[in-house]
């Protein structure tokens, strides 16, 4: 694990003005990629922030490497990992890379760099309603299940899939988690692997690499041996947690696109940039405030609560 840090001695191309929205972005997956992408590209001033040993399959198409790496790419935007909250202050003069800071003390950074947005991308589908998210920012944005606006965040965001796919819901919940993941070329749930045990995963293979059906993709090293995992469909690897994490019994850890294209297990999916659209009209609507304020509340705890099972 490394922290890539870049002196503040280069010159900024274009740094925005001090009235830039800074924003921070809770996750770092697919989901939490593409809103960053957008928000960065859209000239916001961008924290990325993730768990100290993210799980997320889908590592061609997110910045969780970063955690591991210090720096991951991801269409074109890079994200480098920061310690300190001075390294995010340089990445934004700069404005050429996402900083990503894991598990920080998130109040203490929230205050220091004057965020005035919180968007939460981690995608929890299973917890029930979340966390209230507003004591946090001025304004926050919850994706997903379990997000009520004007109940638990200030706007939530559609992220299931059909026609309301990305809708800013000024009022009331996001739709549940529904049934399997959306078919490709028939195949949904089938195309998934998922650990059958507590354990750590290991895979001699990589995104974006041929498979065969039945194929062996990877194991589980768990208490009492090594479990094997094999691949679903004939197809490409879409997705493929970082080997040597520990994952827990039915966390998704292999997924196989059935249309053989490794160019299509990298960047950014249409699902995930349709909710970063979203994101950036409810930002259209919500105007930064004058000076950050917050409702009371127990730092500590609400530290706590944000964190969650994804940081």
């Amino acid at each position: 694990m490394r922290t890539v840090n870049i002196p503040a001695t280069q010159q900024a191309p274009g740094s925005g003005a001090s009235s830039t929205r800074r924003v921070a972005v809770l996750g770092a997956g697919d989901v939490g990629a593409a809103v960053a992408h957008a928000l960065h590209r859209a000239g916001c001033r961008v924290l990325l922030v993730e768990g100290a040993a993210p799980t997320s399959p889908r590592r061609g198409m997110c910045f969780v490497d970063a955690v591991f790496d210090g720096a991951c790419v991801v269409d074109g935007v890079t994200a480098l990992r920061v310690d300190w909250p001075d390294a995010v202050e340089t990445a934004w003069a700069l404005n050429r890379w996402l900083p990503l800071a894991v598990v920080p003390d998130l109040p203490r950074w929230l205050d220091r760099l004057g965020i005035d947005f919180l968007v939460d991308a981690r995608m929890r589908k299973h917890g029930g309603v979340h966390p209230d998210l507003r004591p946090f920012a001025h304004h926050t944005l919850g994706l997903g299940p379990g997000y009520i606006a004007g109940h638990n965040a200030t706007i939530a965001i559609e992220t299931a899939w059909g026609d309301h796919l990305g809708q800013v819901i000024d009022t009331g919940p996001t739709r549940r988690q529904a049934g399997d993941p959306r078919p490709i070329l028939g195949a949904s749930r089938e195309r998934l692997v998922f650990s059958p045990i507590d354990g750590v995963f290991q895979s001699d293979l990589h995104i974006g690499e041929a498979v065969m059906r039945r194929q062996p993709v990877g194991w589980i090293e768990g208490r009492d041996g090594r479990t094997e995992l094999v691949s679903p469909l004939t197809g490409s690897l879409r997705g493929l947690t970082r080997p040597g994490l520990r994952v827990a019994s039915a966390t998704r850890v292999v997924e196989v696109d059935p249309r053989g294209d490794p160019a299509l297990c990298f960047g950014l999916a249409e699902r995930p940039r349709r909710i970063a659209q979203g994101v950036l009209q409810a930002l259209d609507r919500l105007s930064p405030p004058t000076a950050l304020q917050r409702p009371p509340g127990n730092g500590a705890v609400q530290a706590c609560l944000l964190r969650g099972s994804a940081l």
